[in-house]
């Protein structure tokens, strides 16, 4: 029991991690992360701005009003305060949207070059705060294509819906318009994010880096790590020095023992 109680002791402390070491190393090289960020950020915006294709939208909003409707055999009456049931219904005519007959109907009524995988692609549709209106979205490269898309399918779609499901009616309630405010992409959240997604980057190498390092750089950690006496120190003969002009340091600076003097090679010739 003592020998595993000292081996666990002793990995705790050699495999402690000093949190205000890592900070420490993380300030030093403070202008690296921030340099890799605007470098992330930089390529991000000019990737956004440049080489992706922007994507318009267009939405068109219809009502359904059902008194009494039947599927097969079966019928049921909704009421407009039915919020539940509504929704289910609303749900129904969003897989008739995206159904393969009604898409290639309304690519038939724009003659867009379109395929139905592209244009299912393109479509969301959803109810408007849980009631029995709900919104078709069709976003695309050109925003005049979408509002003609969403037009065409809030004329579509009411025929296919009453072929489909007896005594159903939808109504339009706000027709598709050309807006030319791009939806994709976003080129201020890209680039922050590209900033962020940067200096983590480079923090993470920092921290790596600073945890495979194992040169001991100063006393402080001997004497903070293992308890040991510092008896000693070999100073940096190289080192210049910082206050004094003269003495043992200033004698040896400047001078490398491997080259001979240039005053010493004049002698010699």
């Amino acid at each position: 029991m003592t020998e595993n109680n000292s081996r666990k002791s002793s990995v705790e402390e050699y495999g402690s991690i000093d949190l205000l070491q890592l900070f420490q190393a993380l300030w030093q090289k403070i202008w690296l992360i921030v340099l890799a960020g605007v470098i992330v950020a930089a390529a991000v915006f000019s990737w956004s701005a440049f080489v992706v294709t922007p994507e318009y939208s267009a939405t068109a909003m219809l009502y359904v009003n059902n008194s009494t409707i039947s599927v097969g055999s079966s019928s049921f009456s909704i009421s407009a305060s039915d919020i539940s049931a509504s929704q289910a219904l609303v749900k129904t005519y969003i897989v008739i949207l995206k159904n393969r007959t009604t898409l290639n109907q309304v690519l038939e009524k724009t003659g867009l070059n379109y395929t139905y995988g592209q244009l299912s692609g393109m479509i969301t549709a959803a109810s408007v705060n849980n009631t029995q209106v709900f919104h078709v979205t069709v976003t695309c490269e050109s925003a005049e294509n979408a509002a003609v898309l969403a037009n065409a399918i809030a004329e579509v779609l009411p025929v296919r819906v009453a072929e489909i499901i007896d005594g159903s009616s939808m109504r339009l309630v706000d027709e598709a318009v050309v807006s030319s405010r791009k939806v994709s992409p976003n080129i201020t959240k890209n680039t922050a994010l590209g900033f962020i997604a940067g200096a983590i980057l480079a923090a993470a190498v920092v921290i790596v880096l600073e945890l495979l390092d194992d040169v001991i750089h100063s006393d402080d950690y001997l004497l903070q790590n293992f308890d040991v006496p510092v008896l000693a120190k070999i100073p940096d003969l190289y080192e210049k020095p910082s206050s004094r002009k003269y003495g043992y340091y200033s004698y040896y600076y400047g001078q490398n023992p491997n080259k001979s003097n240039s005053k010493d090679k004049g002698a010699k010739k």
